[in-house]
């Protein structure tokens, strides 16, 4: 069902489970799968005028880096991963990228790290689901359940 799964990643703690669902899909469907991380250059008109911006864009292509190192990290043996950063508005790039490598479909969280711009401007997640041409699965970013109570409890950072 799929071959191929694009998993865009910006980095958060919440990001495991997201990782680990595209995980499982790619193992079970012997699915590639294809990381990104964008580096959102509208939040970079936002920063004040003493910031250099080229040390801040360094500085997030390094996070992206890192970011598409981790999906790697995480996924399943015999799971093939290319990663990709690119510049731009992440939703915008998410879409096209998936088009772009002929994704099958889109696992992304719920959320990332959107704060205030999020809830004024609508979700990334949002904007991939109204506008995407292959399906989006969303996993829900933040808690997880204990196995024990069955009741969500806050996310525990991964230590590398």
């Amino acid at each position: 069902m799929y071959d191929r799964i694009l998993l865009p990643t910006d980095g958060s703690a919440g990001m495991t489970r997201v990782i680990d669902h595209a995980g499982e899909l790619a193992h079970i469907h012997d699915a590639s799968v294809h990381a990104l991380y964008v580096v959102d250059t509208a939040s970079l008109t936002t920063m004040p005028m003493d910031v250099s911006l080229d040390s801040l864009h360094g500085l997030m292509q390094e996070e992206g880096e890192s970011a598409v190192a981790e999906a790697r990290r995480r996924m399943p043996d015999g799971v093939d991963v290319d990663r990709t950063i690119t510049d731009g508005a992440p939703a915008t790039q998410i879409i096209d990228c998936a088009d772009e490598a002929d994704c099958d479909v889109v696992v992304m969280g719920t959320h990332g790290r959107g704060g205030l711009n999020r809830l004024l401007l609508g979700s990334v997640a949002e904007h991939v689901v109204r506008r995407s041409s292959v399906p989006v699965v969303t996993v829900r970013v933040g808690e997880e359940m204990d196995p024990e109570s069955g009741e969500e409890s806050p996310l525990q950072q991964v230590e590398h």
